[in-house]
């Protein structure tokens, strides 16, 4: 393929500290040196402009996060999650980890693959591109062709991740103490953290939910998820199949080639409503990097929307499941009290807190309209979703399970992205037959299960 490289690039000069730096990561030992350098810098700003501290301490911290990846781009990207228990500025600036990871040269790409698979990457591959596709912060995505010419994406953990993660996570914890003092339970909080990075790192266990999901969105014509390739895939490389691609965010793009940007939101508001209120199992990052439609000649008449990255994918546990079901039921029916019991039930109050709680609650319900549906189009659903985040903030003793958190942070992604790609689709009406098999407590997900609703 054009731009396809098998071969090291040619060795840098003037990078004498490299080798050095790459030894520091697999030992655990550079990200101490990088974030006491962090905090050097920040003194300046704790001294004479403590009006501003915050932000700016945030946006340096962030950048070495990214920098670092791994443990630390992802507590990160986790502690920016958490609306209980940071400030609005602090999560802003974690924010812009997402996606700006620095990537790593091809010669420690190709010792990790040749390590995993056990031959030479000539032997596995027909081409491989130098360049990757894109950075994240636990692996890279390279292109590549197997022998028969098959186009795959090819994802690459970083090597000294598996070497490093134990002392890596004693650091992390340390920082968890610095940062989220305050938070109801700390422990849990990182408990919570360590053991969604563990499972992030094994790209057997992805691979699995893939096909998982799969299976689940069968029924979905709309819905492509890249078919994994188990010859080649072990806990540290992941090949996949890959698709031409438009961005979802791309309208433009979209109108050129005669796909409907309205159709490809209905695919993709089905696909995640059946994913969070039937099955249970859910991609967890609907961010548009990890969302495409697929560029060939039936997209005219019927798109479909390629799903990529199931590192960030969650399975409810069935009793928080069927305690969100029943806070459903009661903020429908404006039983406050029912509401906060679950609350209760799932431990998101700390002792003591039930009154504060409380209050906070009840100043919501007003928002939710009048009758047993809500009356709320998307952009009232998005401004509730703020209002609510802005009261976790300021209603002390609150801490919400982080499964509940991604659970909702992945609807109101979606929301974000109808927003964006087709304002004019309704997307409560779309959800809204899947929102209701879910309240009957018979939703038939799951492999096997009954098929979708419609809704279209």
């Amino acid at each position: 393929m054009p731009g396809a490289d098998l071969g090291d690039p040619a060795p840098r000069v003037g990078r004498p500290g490299r080798a050095f730096r790459f030894s520091l990561r697999r030992r655990g030992a550079l990200a101490p040196l990088v974030l006491g350098g962090v905090a050097l810098a920040s003194l300046p700003d704790l001294v004479r402009r403590p009006d501003r501290r915050r932000a700016r301490i945030a946006a340096r911290a962030a950048r070495a996060l990214g920098r670092l990846k791994g443990p630390y781009a992802k507590a990160g990207q986790f502690a920016g999650l958490r609306h209980d228990v940071l400030d609005p500025e602090v999560r802003e600036a974690l924010a812009a980890l997402r996606d700006r990871v620095p990537p790593l040269p091809l010669r420690h790409v190709r010792r990790v693959v040749e390590e995993e698979l056990g031959r030479p990457l000539e032997a596995c591959f027909r081409s491989f591109g130098a360049e990757p596709l894109g950075a994240a912060s636990i692996a890279q995505a390279h292109p590549a062709e197997l022998p028969d010419g098959t186009p795959v994406v090819v994802k690459v953990q970083y090597p000294w991740l598996r070497e490093s993660l134990p002392r890596d996570l004693r650091v992390v914890r340390w920082l968890f103490r610095l940062a989220l003092a305050g938070a109801v339970d700390l422990d849990r909080l990182f408990g919570e953290f360590a053991s969604g990075l563990r499972e992030e790192l094994d790209f057997v266990r992805e691979a699995r939910v893939a096909d998982e999901i799969r299976q689940n969105l069968a029924s979905e014509p709309g819905v492509v998820v890249p078919r994994v390739h188990p010859e080649l895939t072990t806990p540290r490389v992941l090949v996949l199949d890959r698709h031409p691609v438009i961005p979802i965010l791309d309208r433009a793009g979209l109108v050129r080639r005669g796909i409907d940007p309205a159709a490809v939101l209905a695919i993709l508001a089905r696909a995640y409503a059946r994913q969070v209120f039937l099955d249970g199992l859910f991609h967890a990052d609907p961010h548009p990097g990890n969302l495409f439609v697929i560029d060939e000649p039936g997209a005219v008449r019927q798109p479909r929307v390629l799903f990529v990255d199931f590192g960030l994918s969650r399975r409810l546990d069935p009793g928080l499941r069927e305690e969100i079901r029943r806070g459903v039921l009661a903020l429908l029916s404006r039983d406050l009290e029912a509401f906060v019991d679950g609350m209760e039930r799932t431990g998101m109050i700390a002792p003591g807190a039930r009154p504060r709680v409380r209050r906070a609650v009840e100043e919501i319900l007003p928002r939710l309209g009048a009758g047993p549906v809500p009356g709320l189009g998307g952009e009232d659903v998005l401004a509730l979703v703020e209002e609510a985040r802005r009261r976790l903030q300021e209603t002390p003793g609150l801490q919400l399970p982080g499964e509940l958190l991604l659970y909702a942070r992945t609807l109101a992604w979606l929301f974000r992205l109808g927003r964006e790609l087709a304002p004019e689709v309704d997307l409560l009406r779309l959800t809204l037959p899947y929102l209701l098999r879910f309240l009957s407590g018979n939703p038939g997900g799951g492999p096997g299960g009954a098929a979708a609703p419609g809704g279209g």
